[in-house]
């Protein structure tokens, strides 16, 4: 770039001719020079702030059409992603209503092997078969030696087998990280929590996910990263699950019985604390689902919620309360019981000949089915159903479990007199003994009907009126009597009122019709205290036979009854409820001198 001299030699010469100063001229064109470099730098500071002006615009306009999406659009929760790796292992815990640990995590390790890097093939699968027993030493050799590049060996890893298999030194076995659900407790609540197994696998990470139970029912919840490792809290109280599986499980052996089911509720919130079924399984090693024959023998089947039964006289409370409430009769009606009670071709007789007329509580404690099938025919089939149905018993149970849907009840296809009448006694509908559980419960706790629920719940939820206080302490005290001095005698425990109703039904016969002779469900249907009402307990066994006499005993009474007795002298001190003791009259005394 040419500039301009500062002292150019034509004006000085003509400068000097005329006398003069050469250094004005040099002085003039220097200020020529600054004004021309100032006037340059201005223009480009001026060039940079308009860029600056318009790269501010531009941003602040983008940011004012963000905010103004945001605030048109629905709020959303932001969904965590993972960048390369799409497996989330991580699973929240489950716990108890006191916060002990029923499922959790464990870290563990995973064994696959690249059979093209290994040095010794047949060395290799002779140590694994040592080390996992239940591997074929000769299928791991022909996977070894084939055109596999990759092969599972063990999805799970105990830490001494991988230092085992670590010590075998095959370069061709390798190890990946790994998370299992671990169930400290074993097979207590089993079938509560359900299961769990892997869904989409990788070397690096696995994918958990609930197989049965709460394990599936709330498996996205489980899962979620958005909760942050927020555990699930079930209604259970491990305490007390621990000693109803245990008192069952020797009531179920003294009984004889092939399979038992309790379920212990809070009669308020409708909280499960405890629920068994047997035969049980160990969810830490779930077994598989039976190809063939009846899955209701099946460990898996969960006898609680996917059982339904005809259970018999325990249905007797809820027409009798029906009845009450109607105005029909009262606790002192009498009731004709002149047997039997014919209908076409049926005939209603009762286990014993109790006369001419009983009572409407003696019809309770006494278990009449001729009393109670004539207050039935004063209710009608049409009310009866109504009635039936404001408790829950014709539809499935709303519990959080996944086999839930699967215990419908079923129901007559005609709801005509008969079954009106059957029904009142507890034949002609089978229901689950959740069903039953939530029945009493609603009838018996002041007479508002409440739901089943896993979940721990902080407050009672008041639901709908089902029944009076007066009707709902009328059948209390009916039930007071059942124990005091009828048909569930076994059933009495010191200090804590104990009222409930036995229940004898014959099973039917899985085909050809009509019912066995020497199988049946027998079912102990109680509340405790019955002059505060706590809890109902459900105790029900499958094909029970106590034979300590001359002749095996199959009733409730004998069989359901003291096992459910011994689960209330067992739970009730652990549920925080104190016995009532009477206190003896003050004896006189008499002070006297040596």
């Amino acid at each position: 770039m040419s500039r301009a001299p500062l002292r150019p030699l034509a004006r000085i010469l003509k400068a000097r001719a005329r006398g003069e100063n050469p250094d004005a001229i040099e002085a003039e064109n220097r200020a020529r020079r600054h004004e021309a470099m100032a006037d340059k730098q201005r223009q480009r500071a001026e060039g940079r702030l308009l860029v600056l002006g318009l790269a501010f615009f531009c941003a602040f306009g983008l940011i004012g059409m963000r905010m103004g999406a945001l605030a048109s659009s629905v709020p959303e929760e932001p969904s965590a992603s993972a960048v390369g790796n799409p497996i989330i292992g991580q699973r929240s815990d489950i716990i108890d209503r006191n916060g002990r640990i029923l499922a959790t995590n464990l870290a563990t390790h995973s064994l696959y092997a690249h059979p093209r890097d290994m040095i010794d093939p047949a060395y290799a699968a002779k140590e694994l078969a040592e080390i996992f027993p239940e591997l074929d030493e000769a299928e791991l050799l022909k996977d070894f030696e084939g055109d596999r590049r990759f092969l599972w060996v063990r999805r799970q890893i105990s830490p001494e087998q991988m230092q085992a298999v670590h010590d075998i030194g095959s370069p061709g076995l390798l190890f990946g990280p790994r998370e299992m659900r671990l169930y400290p407790n074993g097979p207590i609540a089993a079938h509560v929590l359900g299961g769990a197994s892997y869904g989409r696998e990788g070397v690096a990470s696995a994918e958990v996910i609930g197989v049965a139970g709460v394990e599936r029912q709330f498996d996205s919840y489980l899962r979620d990263p958005a909760n942050e490792g927020a555990p699930l809290q079930l209604s259970l109280d491990l305490t007390v699950q621990a000693a109803a599986e245990q008192v069952l499980a020797g009531g179920m052996s003294i009984m004889n019985a092939k399979g038992a089911t309790s379920v212990l509720m809070d009669v308020h919130t409708g909280e499960i604390i405890s629920m068994v079924s047997l035969p049980d399984f160990d969810p830490n090693n779930r077994p598989r689902v039976q190809a063939t024959g009846d899955q209701s023998d099946s460990p898996l089947f969960n006898r609680a919620v996917q059982g339904v039964y005809e259970l018999g006289s325990v249905f007797k409370i809820f027409t009798t309360a029906q009845a009450m409430e109607l105005g029909l009769v009262n606790a002192n009606t009498m009731i004709d019981t002149q047997g039997p009670l014919t209908w076409g071709r049926f005939r209603i007789r009762d286990f014993r000949n109790y006369g001419p007329e009983l009572s409407t509580t003696d019809v309770i404690v006494k278990s009449s089915n001729i009393g109670t099938a004539r207050i039935a025919m004063q209710i009608g089939g049409e009310r009866q159903r109504a009635f039936l149905d404001s408790l829950g018993f014709l539809e499935p149970t709303p519990l959080e479990m996944v086999e839930a849907p699967t215990g419908k009840p079923l129901l007559p296809p005609n709801w005509s007199e008969i079954s009106t009448m059957t029904i009142s006694y507890g034949h002609g509908l089978s229901s689950s003994p959740v069903h039953l559980a939530a029945g009493y419960a609603s009838l018996l706790n002041g007479g508002t009907r409440v739901e089943p629920t896993l979940l721990r719940r902080d407050h009672v939820e008041q639901g709908p009126r089902i029944v009076s206080e007066a009707v709902s302490a009328r059948a209390r005290e009916m039930l007071r009597q059942v124990v005091v001095r009828g048909t569930a005698s076994f059933g009495e425990v010191p200090g804590y009122a104990v009222g409930g109703k036995t229940g004898t039904a014959d099973k039917p016969r899985a085909a050809g019709g009509g019912y066995y002779d020497d199988k049946v469900i027998s079912t102990f249907a109680t509340v405790f205290p019955a002059n505060d009402p706590q809890y109902v307990l459900i105790v029900t066994l499958d094909e029970p036979s106590e034979n300590s006499g001359d002749e095996p005993r199959r009733t409730a009474g004998w069989t359901a009854v003291p096992v459910a007795a011994e689960m209330i002298r067992r739970t009730a001190p652990l549920l925080g409820l104190r016995p009532q003791v009477d206190t003896p009259q003050q004896v006189g005394v008499t002070l006297t001198a040596n």
